[in-house]
C-alpha cells in the first residue's frame, strides 16, 4: 500500500482490523409482507428538544458526520469518489461475484446483506470477511465497506439462525417499556456486531393513524412495522430501539422520510403511490424531529408523492423534501439515503441511471440499489454527470465525504 492510501487511512481513524458489514433487502419473510415504506410526518411548529435517556435515545448520542471534509476524499479517483455514494446487495449466505464485481470494477464502498438467512451469526460474518477481503487501494481507495442489513424484527428481519434471536415486530416493542426495548435492542446489536454489520437500517419511525387504518396501510400497518399509533408512542418506542442499536455499536437508520403510515400503496409493488395528506408542518414527522434531534446520522427517504409537500416528484428525488425540509428546515447533516432504487416499482419510469442522479442532485448521499447488476450503469452515469457539470461534482464530492465521515466516527466510537 502506498504511503498516501497509508496516510489517508490514518487520517480518517481506520485500521486494518476496521470491520464493517451488510444491510439485506427489506421484503417480509415468505406470507408476511412486503419491503419497506414509510407515512409522512412533518415536525411540529415549534423545535424539537433533545429526548431525555428515559424515551430511549442514548444518553452521549455520536455526533452527526460532518459534510464536506475534501481531505477525507484526497488521493480517490472521480470514480472511486462515486463508488463511495453507493450501496449495492448480496445474498447473506455468500458473497455474490457480481456484487464483488461492483466493489472491484464499479468501486462500490457500501453492501447491504439483502433477502433473507438462517445461517446464524458465524456463516454471515464469513460472507463480510469475503466481501471486506474485496477492498483495495484500486478497488476503493483501501477505505473500508459499510456493510448493512435490515433487522426490524416481525416480518422484517433478514439474518436468523444460530446467535440471532427472533425480533418480535415494532407493534409488539411499542407495548414494551422504553427501558425494556432499548436494553433488547442493544442485545440484538451486539449479535449484529458479531456478524460484522455496522449499519442497521431500522427503526421505522412512521406513525399509522389508528389500528383501524393499518390493515390498509399496505408497507407499514399491514405488517406491523409501527411502534404505535401516535407520533409520542412512535419516537418514545422507536428511539428506544435506536439508542439500543448505538449502544451496541451499531448505527441505526431512521425511515422512512417523511413517512409511509397514511399511504394505501407499497411502492415496493405499485407505481404512482402518494400521501395526500402530509404537509411540511405535520405533527406526524415529530419522531424524525426527535432523532435528528438524539443524533441519528442515517436518514432513508421514501418514494412516495407527497402531494402537499412536493407533487412532482417522489421524495427521493424532491428537492424541497430532501434539501428544503430534512436538511435547512429540520438541521439534518447527516448521510441521507434512499430506500431501494433498483427493484421498487414507483420508480420504474426512470433509468437506473437517471435515479442515481435525480436521487444526489436532490440532496441525497447514498444511492441504494440492491442489484449490482445495476452497478456499471448508475455509477457510469454519475460519473459522467460529474465530468460535465461542476456543480453536481461538487454535490457528489460532498455526498461522498459525508458517507466516508459516517465510516471514520464509527470507526472511532
Amino acid at each position: 500500500m502506498s504511503s498516501t492510501r497509508v496516510a489517508r487511512r490514518l487520517a480518517l481513524g481506520l485500521s486494518a482490523a476496521f470491520v464493517i458489514t451488510g444491510c439485506s433487502d427489506t421484503s417480509p419473510r415468505p406470507g408476511a409482507g412486503t419491503s419497506e415504506q414509510t407515512s409522512s410526518a412533518s415536525p411540529s411548529t415549534g423545535s424539537a428538544s433533545t429526548p431525555s435517556a428515559s424515551t430511549g435515545t442514548p444518553s452521549a448520542p455520536p455526533a452527526t458526520p460532518s459534510a464536506a471534509t475534501p481531505t477525507a476524499l484526497a488521493g480517490l479517483t472521480l470514480p472511486q469518489v462515486v463508488g463511495q455514494v453507493f450501496m449495492t446487495g448480496t445474498s447473506p449466505s455468500s458473497a455474490e461475484d457480481a456484487t464483488l464485481a461492483s466493489i472491484r470494477e464499479q468501486h462500490v464502498g457500501n453492501v447491504m446483506l439483502r433477502g433473507r438467512s438462517d445461517d446464524g451469526v458465524a456463516t454471515t460474518a464469513r460472507v463480510v470477511r469475503t466481501l471486506r477481503g474485496a477492498v483495495s487501494d484500486d478497488a476503493t481507495g483501501s477505505i473500508p465497506l459499510l456493510v448493512a442489513t435490515d433487522q426490524e424484527g416481525g416480518a422484517v428481519q433478514v439474518l436468523r439462525g444460530r446467535g440471532f434471536s427472533d425480533i418480535p415486530s415494532a407493534l409488539t416493542q411499542g407495548r414494551w417499556s422504553v427501558a425494556t426495548v432499548r436494553s433488547r435492542a442493544a442485545t440484538w446489536g451486539r449479535r449484529l456486531r458479531a456478524a460484522g454489520v455496522d449499519l442497521n437500517l431500522a427503526p421505522v419511525l412512521d406513525t399509522v393513524p389508528s389500528p383501524a387504518f393499518a390493515p390498509r396501510n399496505a408497507p407499514i400497518g399491514a405488517y406491523d412495522r409501527q411502534y404505535g399509533f401516535t407520533p409520542q408512542v412512535v419516537s418514545s418506542k422507536g428511539l428506544a430501539f435506536f439508542g439500543g442499536m448505538e449502544d451496541a455499536g451499531v448505527v441505526a437508520t431512521v425511515k422512512h422520510f417523511p413517512g409511509l403510515g397514511r399511504v394505501t400503496a407499497n411502492t415496493d409493488t405499485s407505481d404512482d403511490v402518494h400521501d395526500t395528506r402530509t404537509t411540511s408542518t405535520d405533527p406526524y414527522l415529530q419522531p424524525f424531529a426527535d432523532a435528528i434531534a438524539a443524533g441519528a446520522r442515517v436518514v432513508m427517504m421514501a418514494t412516495a408523492t407527497y402531494d402537499r409537500i412536493d407533487p412532482r416528484e417522489p421524495a427521493a428525488f424532491s428537492r424541497p423534501i430532501v434539501t428544503g425540509l430534512l436538511r435547512d428546515r429540520m438541521g439534518f447533516d447527516g448521510v441521507v439515503m434512499s430506500d431501494d432504487l433498483s427493484a421498487a416499482q414507483q420508480v420504474k419510469d426512470r433509468s437506473p441511471a437517471e435515479r442515481a442522479v435525480d436521487f444526489l442532485r436532490a440532496g441525497g448521499d447514498l444511492v441504494l440499489a440492491i442489484d449490482p447488476a445495476q452497478m456499471p450503469e448508475m455509477t457510469a452515469a454519475v460519473v459522467a454527470e460529474a465530468r460535465k457539470d461542476p456543480a453536481f461534482a461538487a454535490r457528489v464530492q460532498e455526498a461522498a465525504a459525508r458517507v466516508v465521515a459516517l465510516k471514520r466516527d464509527h470507526a472511532a466510537g
